[in-house]
């Protein structure tokens, strides 16, 4: 868990921003971008169930932070 608090420190270092719960939008599109399969898995998610964007974007800082807790780069399964 330290090990994913140093990564979104860096991250983040020269920002206001300390973690992936915080991020903006340019921050977000920047640094949460899910791999083909994640993209339709989202679009099926929002259609069918009627997310909000407000809760597309918490998705992918949920998936962000579960990247970081594995200590991989790229967000893939992670928005199941």
């Amino acid at each position: 868990m330290e090990r994913a608090r140093e990564i979104q420190l860096e991250r983040f270092r020269g920002t206001k921003v300390h973690c992936n719960a915080h991020m903006t939008p340019r921050q977000i599109r920047k640094f949460c971008e899910p791999d083909a399969g994640g993209h339709r898995l989202l679009e099926i998610v929002t259609e069918k169930l009627g997310f909000s964007a407000r809760a597309y974007t918490r998705i992918l800082k949920v998936a962000r932070t579960i990247t970081d807790l594995e200590g991989t780069e790229n967000i893939r399964e992670h928005i199941a």
